[in-house]
């Protein structure tokens, strides 16, 4: 009966907990507020890893894997890159475009592997749900970084 009892415990534990953290990551409220008072910064990395997609799914990619794809085709193991934007300050200021230059968006990270017209071919992955290259603006870029 004990164990019975104890398990039950376990269990309704279990599901209280994950039932409150599937509220707070469904909820907007929560970023809002985090922005607003100035949230400690685990809060505030807690809400960036939802927003921004850094959970693995069942591939061991995460959801927006576009900095993870560009690290594994780079040999890059960092975890932090898997957020786009932290590419800005891997390896050291290219100073503009050019081939074999990582391209730094706020929420997209890619390679520039070639120039087409006035436009640079960047390849990247999840564009489009896939990794693919193609002509793209570089209009928004924040950084442009050589590695290596």
């Amino acid at each position: 009966m004990k164990k019975k009892l104890a398990s039950a415990l376990v269990l309704f534990t279990s599901v209280l907990a994950f039932s409150t953290v599937d509220a707070q990551a469904r909820g907007r409220h929560h970023g809002i507020h985090a922005a607003r008072h100035g949230a400690h910064k685990h809060h505030a990395r807690a809400f960036a890893h939802r927003r921004f997609g850094r959970h693995e799914g069942r591939s061991g990619r995460p959801s927006a894997w576009c900095g993870w794809w560009l690290g594994q085709h780079l040999g890059m193991s960092d975890r932090s890159l898997w957020l786009a934007r932290n590419w800005r300050s891997a390896g050291s200021n290219a100073g503009g475009p050019e081939v074999g230059v990582v391209v730094v968006w706020p929420h997209h990270v890619g390679i520039i592997t070639g120039r087409e017209g006035s436009g640079w071919i960047v390849k990247s992955g999840n564009d489009g749900h896939t990794v693919r290259e193609r002509v793209r603006s570089i209009a928004g870029a924040i950084a442009f970084r050589r590695i290596g």
